[in-house]
């Protein structure tokens, strides 16, 4: 019974924390805690909350785990593991729904495309179109899988800039098992959408590629890729291409 009532204190001072000081405050295995603690209101999860952190090694990466993985852990069944998915998902909603408010600022931007890639264990690929505000006229997958060509979705994002009338996009995708980093593949790919683009007076202004909770954008100040194959307009040729990813790859 006293050991009960230790739990429960730690519970509560652990939500009053939250509440007077924001999730901010909090370390990443009290978040976890406060998570668990829907699915089980009344165990201990401290040592469980300790033990999933250091068994995927981040907070995003515990997001991210399948259900199937997060079961393997002694304590956690299918309705704490379903419960640290819905968790994962209300976060990605929310930021997702902030892209119906109008003109957005290009950090908010950031945030809805790095929600889209919340949960994946696999790779895809998202399409993000604005006007000429700034304003999210649609974001989402338009493919998924292992392909590492763009001619599986060149026609798709061609077609859906030109539905939404869009004037300006942003290309994302994810390397799941690896670094932030564009391959020589990226490079070419990221050639080929902007110039399909152009064809419907639409800019490509980024080309985002999202590993481990953290991104790279390929672009600089005023959507220029490092490379500077963004800027080689009507001279583009394979030469040229080729050197872009040369200059890239001894960077």
């Amino acid at each position: 019974m006293k050991k009960t009532s230790l739990h429960d204190g730690h519970r509560d001072r652990l939500r009053e924390k939250f509440i007077r000081h924001g999730l901010s405050s909090l370390e990443p295995h009290e978040v976890v805690e406060l998570m668990l603690y829907a699915a089980v209101p009344r165990k201990d999860m401290n040592p469980l909350a300790h033990e999933l952190l250091e068994g995927f090694g981040s907070f995003p990466a515990l997001l991210d785990a399948p259900i199937e993985e997060l079961m393997k852990y002694k304590g956690i069944g299918r309705g704490s593991a379903i419960t640290i998915k819905l968790f994962s998902a209300i976060g990605r909603f929310y930021i997702e729904s902030k892209a119906d408010k109008g003109p957005t600022s290009m950090e908010e931007v950031i945030d809805i495309i790095l929600s889209k890639f919340t949960g994946r264990s696999n790779e895809a690929v998202v399409l993000t179109l604005l006007d000429g505000k700034g304003k999210v006229l649609y974001c989402g997958v338009v493919t998924e899988g292992t392909a590492n060509s763009c001619d599986v979705y060149l026609r798709r994002i061609v077609g859906l800039a030109a539905s939404y009338d869009a004037t300006q996009a942003i290309l994302a995708h994810n390397h799941p098992s690896g670094f932030a980093l564009p391959s020589r593949t990226d490079l070419q790919t990221t050639v080929r959408v902007k110039e399909a683009l152009a064809l419907v007076n639409v800019t490509l202004i980024d080309h985002m590629i999202v590993a481990d909770g953290d991104y790279v954008s390929m672009a600089q100040d005023e959507g220029k890729l490092h490379t500077g194959i963004f800027d080689i307009g009507d001279e583009y040729d394979a030469p040229l291409e080729r050197k872009a990813v040369a200059d890239w790859e001894e960077k």
